[in-house]
């Protein structure tokens, strides 16, 4: 038999009745009419009352609570409390259990989506380091081999051999140092050392240490900055510094030979934006939202031809965040790339 409302209202109802007239029939004044009309009342306000109390109240919200626990059960629970529900907190006991049942299974939820994505990240993750390891010591590995097995007697292959070899295994450390200071970085192991600098005068010094690597590529470099004018920043000076190299370095890297490579430094209330602009073939839009990630590459073969490592911008995101200035990119095909990011000027200075 299942136990409803309606059945605990009857039997709770025909109790009191039975208990007022077996009450009432004590007394001698009491009619035979009265005593059936008193139970009638009795029954029919007891069972009502009981009904409604028990309906919407009770059996309602432990219907409603199974049916979440079902949902949990049956791994389909994506929700949590309603709006409706935590703008207007109930007093029901039952309720409040069953909000704080659907609370937890969506907070737990959350948890599980986000341990399946650090999963899928962590097999990509994998999966790209084992790749980008594999190919400059494979590479080595090959010229090594092929100097022991003879070519070592002809010197013009074996200086040829090893300086390829050198190059590769100059690519290994180059990865390996750029893991260790991303993953450094991201544990927090690196501290910031910040300072006031004047990132006019930085600019110039990251402009003389790329002057062999732009003139190579035959690259004119450009500082637009206001002259005579520091620029007072809050920041670490190496990691500011490792920032700017990178966005410079690319953009001769991959941009046009012979082109232009542009850094602005331009001076807005209280705060400066800097802007490294190339005039290359540019990059598609499904590309852009995500070159910030680990070893992505919008052309893999033309940038492991050119060298790097495939983390450089993702270390450049995470030494701006710790600036507290988010780095944005705009580019169009044919129109060149520009990275941008402001940082707040200091006073006094």
């Amino acid at each position: 038999m299942t136990i409803n409302s309606r059945l605990v209202a009857f039997l709770l109802a025909s109790t009191v009745c039975l208990v007022t007239v077996a009450f009432l029939s004590v007394l001698d004044t009491a009619e035979p009419k009265e005593l059936v009309l008193v139970g009638c009342l009795s029954f029919a306000s007891v069972f009502l009352l009981s009904y409604v109390a028990f309906e919407f109240l009770i059996f309602r919200e432990i219907k409603n609570l199974t049916e979440a626990i079902d949902k949990i059960n049956r791994k389909g629970f994506k929700g949590q409390v309603s709006e409706r529900l935590a703008s207007s907190p109930s007093t029901n006991p039952l309720r409040l259990v069953r909000n704080e049942i659907e609370a937890y299974a969506g907070r737990k939820q959350k948890e599980i989506d986000e341990l399946k994505k650090l999963e899928i990240f962590r097999r990509e993750f994998i999966a790209d380091v084992s790749h980008e390891l594999k190919t400059p010591l494979f590479a080595a590995q090959g010229f090594v081999l092929t100097l022991l097995d003879g070519a070592v007697d002809d010197e013009a292959v074996r200086y040829k051999f090893l300086k390829k070899a050198a190059k590769s295994l100059d690519g290994l450390s180059m990865l390996i140092q750029d893991l260790l200071t991303l993953g450094q970085i991201e544990s927090g192991d690196i501290t910031m050392h910040f300072e006031d600098l004047d990132l006019t005068a930085l600019a110039r010094d990251i402009f003389d240490q790329l002057e062999a690597k732009a003139k190579k590529r035959g690259s004119e470099m450009v500082l637009l900055a206001p002259p005579g004018q520091p620029l007072w920043v809050h920041a670490d000076y190496t990691r500011l510094g490792q920032v700017l190299t990178n966005l410079l370095g690319n953009a001769i890297k991959y941009g046009k030979e012979e082109g232009r490579v542009t850094l602005e430094l331009l001076p807005q209330p209280g705060r400066v934006t800097v802007r490294v602009s190339d005039d290359g073939p540019g990059i598609a839009k499904e590309h852009l939202k995500r070159i910030f990630e680990r070893f992505y590459r919008v052309e893999k073969s033309r940038s492991r031809q050119q060298g790097g490592s495939g983390l450089g911008l993702a270390i450049v995101k995470h030494i701006l965040e710790k600036h507290q200035a988010p780095i944005s990119v705009s580019s169009e095909l044919g129109q060149g790339t520009t990275f941008t990011f402001d940082l707040p000027l200091v006073d006094g200075h």
